[in-house]
């Protein structure tokens, strides 16, 4: 299953260090960060929640950069 979401993120190089974020979460198997149009489109793993997985990268993200923001 893909999924876009619209994403609130400040810079170039924050984008990529938050696309690789979401590409490590589990339950993601692929994923791709726009900076220009921020937006990011995730393709989740059969079988799992993309809800729970999309919180779970949001999480992992706001690690690293915490005024980064997933809008689901």
């Amino acid at each position: 299953m893909k999924k876009t979401y619209k994403v609130d993120v400040d810079c170039a190089a924050c984008a990529e260090k938050m696309q690789e974020a979401i590409k490590n979460t589990e339950g993601v198997k692929d994923a791709s960060l726009s900076f220009m149009t921020l937006k990011c489109k995730v393709e989740f793993e059969d079988g799992v929640d993309p809800d729970e997985v999309i919180k779970t990268a949001r999480d992992n993200c706001k690690k690293i950069e915490d005024e980064f923001e997933i809008f689901f």
